[in-house]
């Protein structure tokens, strides 16, 4: 099994676990509230978007991963996202050391 699909496997499984924050509104708002570890971005997303997030995830010091696209976002929570925000340490450091 590759990086992607074992980084992938670890989403879903921070999905189960209720650890994750999908959405840009809601990702945004635990992003400046704090309370995020792990921002992930769809390589596909608008560039309009892409830039606010790397603009606020540079400011607050938080981890940015940009390499896996829409659809693999989609296969690893199982439902349609381009933003996901990890609230959780433990599963961010795990996929910090998959990326």
């Amino acid at each position: 099994m590759d990086q992607t699909q074992k980084l992938m496997n670890l989403i879903g499984l921070a999905m189960r676990a209720g650890k994750i924050i999908t959405g840009e509104e809601l990702v945004l708002k635990a992003l400046i509230a704090g309370k995020l570890k792990l921002v992930f971005i769809a390589s596909d997303a608008g560039s309009a978007t892409t830039k606010k997030l790397n603009d606020k995830t540079t400011y607050y010091h938080v981890p940015i991963h940009d390499q896996l696209s829409t659809e693999q976002l989609t296969k690893a929570i199982g439902r349609p996202r381009k933003i996901i925000g990890i609230n959780d340490a433990g599963f961010a450091k795990g996929m910090v050391k998959l990326m």
